[in-house]
């Protein structure tokens, strides 16, 4: 295990109690636009592992992803299903664990940046999500706990991606969204705050 990071509030102890917490859990996720109602996730098969252990989850540095730090960089990793942010001071970095999409299908890779942000936002399914499932709501209001978009919502450059919390922490450290990657909310709400508009992101 690596020695404590300087200037980061991760510690050896808060990142094994979120990865246990995040691997005693059940599943499920999905939200927004082409994010989703909070779906099942599929039996995992026995042909693909999946690592699901703390050597997974650590530390990665950014200038294996990003040329620039810029005004800051988000990571998420599909693979270790982990959000990694570093600031733009070079000191901040911040690691959380994320729910991530639910099939290879629904996965998107790539770089893109976090073009809006919104508290409480609200949830309206796509004409997709209806049409898979007609009992969906229209719109699920900001701040109510049937909300699969929690209480911060970090828009992508892709139309229908976010980077968002979630009420139902089952859902984190789970193959259960339709593509977006989800935060428990606590974990969101200290991220909110430091993603400015216009940051790059990439998720792998």
């Amino acid at each position: 295990m690596e020695a404590p990071l300087p200037n980061s509030k991760i510690t050896r102890r808060g990142t094994l109690l979120g990865v246990a917490a995040t691997l005693a859990t059940p599943a499920l996720l999905r939200a927004q636009s082409s994010d989703a109602f909070p779906q099942t996730e599929q039996p995992i098969s026995t042909q693909v592992p999946v690592n699901r252990n703390v050597s997974s989850f650590r530390r990665q540095n950014w200038q294996d992803h990003f040329d620039t730090l810029g005004n800051g960089a988000l990571l998420a990793d599909i693979t270790s299903r982990a959000v990694h942010y570093w600031g733009p001071d070079g000191e901040t970095y911040r690691l959380f664990p994320s729910s991530v999409p639910m099939s290879e299908e629904l996965t998107k890779r790539g770089y893109t940046k976090v073009v809006r942000k919104t508290e409480f936002p609200s949830w309206t399914p796509t004409a997709n999500m209806r049409e898979r499932d007609p009992t969906l709501p229209i719109r699920i209001e900001g701040g109510d706990p049937g909300n699969p978009l929690g209480t911060r919502a970090m828009y992508l450059g892709w139309p229908a991606y976010l980077v968002h919390g979630t009420h139902d922490t089952r859902k984190i450290g789970r193959m259960s969204s339709s593509g977006c990657i989800g935060l428990y909310n606590e974990h969101v709400e200290q991220l909110y705050p430091l993603v400015q508009v216009g940051t790059q992101v990439r998720l792998i």
